[in-house]
């Protein structure tokens, strides 16, 4: 598995970029949260730097023709149109009806209320750049190990 070169930029995307995403959100918040290393959603985008670094890796050990390269690409691109625009908006669509829930017009119960919708779901245009250039790197930097 770690002579796997597409594997191993893909997962070290990911995993990079999780761990700059909590360091960004503890400097940000000036607390810790954990859901950060595994949650979706913020700066930078995991989904972009995984896909990015899978593709990238494509690239380097088959060549643009190749059908590992097609296969990559086309699913990055599903992927951050995804990040940017469906899951962005049921996250600030989330983010609406916490505020909704939160004066509570419904009379609802405090156990109900306590369910907050996840409002930290798809990204900024900015967030999946990052991503990618992350992931892209991570790539050509791994390549050289390979």
């Amino acid at each position: 598995m770690l002579g796997n070169q597409l594997l191993m930029s893909a997962v070290t995307g990911w995993v990079v970029a999780q761990f700059l995403k909590t360091l960004i959100d503890f400097a940000l918040n000036k607390n810790f949260n954990a859901e950060r290393l595994v949650g979706s959603g913020g700066m930078p985008s995991s989904h972009s730097a995984t896909v990015c670094g899978l593709t990238t890796a494509a690239l380097l050990k088959y060549g643009a023709g190749s059908f590992e390269f097609a296969v990559s690409f086309v699913l990055s691109m599903i992927v951050m149109y995804d990040a940017i625009g469906v899951r962005r908006e049921t996250g600030k669509q989330a983010k609406l009806l916490n505020s909704i829930l939160s004066e509570n017009p419904l009379k609802l119960n405090a156990e109900v209320l306590q369910e907050k919708l996840k409002e930290y779901v798809g990204h900024t245009p900015l967030q999946v750049l990052a991503g990618a250039i992350l992931g892209i790197g991570l790539a050509l930097a791994l390549n050289s190990y390979y």
